[in-house]
């Protein structure tokens, strides 16, 4: 008999959160362990005897939000994985979620199907990424373990660059990071655009998954 994969929700809309627990029900190996209303409410409920394997994560939650409960699993559960589940599409998130330690981002409005997939890939190799963080960018992530071009692109990196992808891993807009490193935007979009053909990717949430992957980023 396969044992069910647990599940905790953390969500402050109780109507979606109790739909959202039926729903993982209906898909049979799955099991709702708990559900809270924010971050403090599921720290206090989670029990180290039984924990949940995936916890969903909404990110706008009052009192303890989904970024800070995210970081505190990371570092006091961190076999603890965090599904994001969030309204937020914008590239802000995505990437504080993922620095937050998040293995999986998909959005509310997605179809239950993508929830399961999503739910399974998790269980399973620890990690789903959606088509909305781009599924190149993570086949060249995936990639990166067992790839010596990684040292060989890390060695290839000078100080500015590796500096404008650390900033690249904040919140700053492109014009920001100009202005922090007292360089032009024509400057900073030149970088932007070597670092992509350098590193194999094309958006700025790839850079700053290589930079997590590599200990860039600082979280």
């Amino acid at each position: 008999m396969q044992t069910s994969v647990k599940v905790a929700l953390a969500d402050d809309h109780i109507l979606l959160r109790n739909g959202l627990a039926n729903l993982i029900k209906s898909f049979g190996n799955y099991e709702v362990l708990f559900e809270a209303n924010n971050g403090n409410h599921f720290i206090e409920q989670l029990h180290t005897s039984n924990p949940p394997q995936i916890v969903l994560m909404d990110i706008n939650m009052p009192e303890k939000d989904g970024y800070e409960t995210t970081l505190w699993l990371k570092n006091n559960h961190p076999f603890i994985h965090v599904l994001t589940l969030s309204m937020y599409d914008n590239e802000n998130a995505i990437i504080r979620m993922f620095k937050a330690g998040a293995k999986g981002y998909i959005l509310k409005d997605s179809d239950p199907s993508e929830l399961k997939a999503a739910l399974d890939a998790i269980s399973s190799k620890g990690f789903y990424y959606s088509e909305m963080v781009t599924g190149r960018l993570i086949h060249s992530i995936n990639k990166l373990d067992d790839d010596d071009s990684v040292v060989k692109s890390l060695t290839q990196l000078n100080e500015r660059e590796t500096e404008f992808l650390k900033l690249s891993c904040s919140e700053m807009t492109y014009k920001e990071i100009a202005d922090k490193m007292f360089l032009s935007p024509r400057t900073i979009d030149g970088y932007r655009d070597a670092l992509f053909e350098k590193l194999n990717c094309k958006t700025r949430v790839g850079l700053v998954m290589y930079a997590i992957k590599n200990g860039i980023a600082a979280v």
